[in-house]
C-alpha cells in the first residue's frame, strides 16, 4: 500500500504508525513533567461502552479490566498528547437499543472525544447509527463483519480485532484438510452467528466441502439437547460457535449426547469464553479443535509481548486471573481493547488531536494506517489496517486441546484473511 497525506492534518501512514511505539521512553519522566506540555490539563476521554450486564457480562468483566491496564499504561507514558487519558463507563447491558442511548450520553453529557469498546454485533449495529449521527468517532471491538460490509458510517471503526470472514476465510482449508467435508453448524441466532454461517458456508464450499445443517439457537435459551438430534447422520465435523451465561450448558449438552462417538468437532472459543476448560463435564472436548484470537494458555514459543501483555492485565499462563485461578479471562477476544486504545492513541498524536473540532482528523489519521508491528501495543499479532474498510486484519490461532490444555496447532498468516474490498469509506462524507 502507497504513502498518501491527508490534506487536513499532514499525516502520512508511516507517521501515523509511529506513535504507537513512541510512549515507552516517557515511562522515564517524572509524574509532573508527563503532562507539561499539553495545552490543557482536560484529559482525553474515551467512553467505554460496557457489557456490564446482559449476556456479554462475562466479556464485559473483562474488557473492563484490560482497557484499564492499557489505559494506565498510557498514562504512565506520558497519556495522549500530553494528556491524561480518562475513561468514561456506561452500561449498555448487552441490548442495542440500551447501546444507542450510551452513545449519546458520551456525546451530550459526558464529553467524550470519542466512543469505544462494543463487542456483541446486534449492539453494535443498534449504536453505531447514532454514533454517525452525532459525528462520535467509535471504535468498536466486535469481530462482527458489519463494519468491513459498509453497512455503518465513516466515524464506525474496528482496527484492533479482525472480523468474522477474515477468520473462517483463513481456517477453512485447515477443516476442510484435517478434520472432514461435511460440516453442521450451530450458531446463535442473530447477526454475530448469521456472519459465521454465511462466510463459514461459502469458505467450506470453496475447499470442496459443504454445510449439511445449520442450527440456529436463540440467544437466550437455556438447554440445548433438543438441538443434537437434528445434527445429520452424515455429519463429519461439528462447527459451534455460542456465546452468553449458558456456553457450559451447551458444551456439557453436546457431550453428554454424542458420548464416545462422537464427530470431528472445530469449536470457535466463544463456546468457552470465561470458562475453565477442566469443569467437570468437558472431558469429551479432548483431542477437539477451537478457533481462538489469541491463544489462551502461554505456549512454548511465547512472544515477550504475550508475557507483559498477562503481566499487566493480571492473567495468569491458563488465562485465568492471577488473583482468582477460577476466574477464568476473556483470553481470545480481549486483547482487542489493549490494541484499539493503543490505535485511538496513535491516531490522535498523528492528527494532533486537541478536541472535538478534530474528530474528522482522528478519523482521517487512523484510515492512514496500515502495517501495526508485533509489539507491546499488539501482543496478539502483526496487522495490516485497511482505511477504506475500517477493517484491521491479523492472525488466527487453531488449538488443539491435548491434556487438558489448549495448544497451537496452525497459524494463519494475516494474508490468507484479506478479501476483496467491499465498501470505501475514505470517500464517505462525514
Amino acid at each position: 500500500m502507497t504513502t498518501r497525506t491527508t490534506k487536513q492534518t499532514g499525516t502520512t501512514r508511516r507517521g501515523a504508525l509511529k506513535t504507537l511505539a513512541a510512549g515507552a521512553a516517557a515511562t522515564s519522566l517524572p509524574l509532573w513533567a508527563r503532562y507539561a506540555e499539553a495545552q490543557t490539563s482536560e484529559p482525553i476521554r474515551v467512553g467505554f461502552q460496557m457489557h456490564r450486564t446482559g449476556i456479554g457480562a462475562a466479556y464485559g468483566r473483562w474488557y473492563g479490566r484490560t482497557t484499564e491496564a492499557a489505559a494506565r499504561l498510557i498514562n504512565e507514558a506520558g497519556g495522549i498528547n500530553g494528556r491524561p487519558l480518562e475513561i468514561v463507563v456506561e452500561d449498555d447491558g448487552t441490548d442495542p437499543k440500551r447501546g444507542a442511548e450510551v452513545v449519546e450520553k458520551f456525546a451530550t453529557q459526558h464529553n467524550c472525544d470519542v466512543g469505544y469498546g462494543t463487542l456483541f454485533s446486534h449492539v453494535v449495529a443498534g449504536s453505531a447509527p447514532r454514533a454517525g449521527e452525532l459525528k462520535l468517532p467509535y471504535f468498536v471491538v466486535s469481530e462482527g463483519h458489519h463494519v468491513a460490509s459498509g453497512a455503518l458510517n465513516r466515524y464506525t471503526v474496528q482496527p484492533g480485532i479482525t472480523d468474522v470472514k477474515s477468520q473462517v476465510q483463513a481456517m477453512a482449508p485447515f477443516v476442510a484438510a484435517n478434520l472432514g467435508k461435511k460440516v453442521t453448524m450451530i450458531f446463535p441466532d442473530y447477526a454475530f452467528g448469521h456472519d459465521h454461517r454465511d462466510f463459514f458456508s461459502a469458505a467450506i464450499e470453496a475447499q470442496g466441502g459443504e454445510v449439511v445443517a445449520k442450527l440456529a439457537i436463540p440467544p437466550t435459551e437455556t438447554s440445548f439437547t433438543k438441538y443434537f438430534p437434528k445434527i445429520p447422520r452424515e455429519t463429519e465435523v461439528i462447527y459451534h460457535v455460542m456465546v452468553g451465561p449458558a456456553v457450559l450448558t451447551f458444551v456439557k449438552e453436546m457431550g453428554e449426547f454424542f458420548g464416545p462417538s462422537r464427530p470431528e468437532i472445530f469449536g470457535f472459543i466463544d463456546s468457552l469464553e470465561a470458562v475453565d476448560i477442566s469443569s467437570p463435564g468437558l472431558e469429551f472436548l479432548e483431542g477437539t479443535y477451537f478457533w481462538e484470537g489469541m491463544p489462551r494458555y502461554a505456549q512454548a514459543d511465547q512472544s515477550p509481548y504475550d508475557k507483559f501483555y498477562r503481566e499487566q492485565v493480571g492473567v495468569d499462563d491458563k488465562g485465568a486471573s492471577l488473583s482468582d485461578a477460577k476466574d477464568v479471562s476473556t483470553f481470545a477476544h480481549m486483547f482487542g481493547c489493549w490494541e484499539t486504545l493503543y490505535v485511538i492513541k496513535a491516531g490522535m498524536e498523528a492528527a494532533g488531536y486537541k478536541g472535538p473540532q478534530d474528530r474528522q482528523a482522528l478519523i482521517e489519521a487512523v484510515e492512514a494506517m496500515t502495517e501495526m508491528p508485533h509489539s507491546n501495543e499488539h501482543p496478539q499479532g502483526a496487522k495490516v489496517f485497511n482505511g477504506k474498510t475500517h477493517q484491521v486484519f491479523g492472525p488466527q490461532y487453531i488449538s488443539k486441546l491435548e491434556g487438558g490444555m489448549l495448544k497451537v496447532q496452525h497459524t494463519t498468516s494475516i494474508e490468507e484473511g484479506f478479501y476483496p474490498d467491499e465498501v470505501d469509506y475514505t470517500k464517505m462524507s462525514f
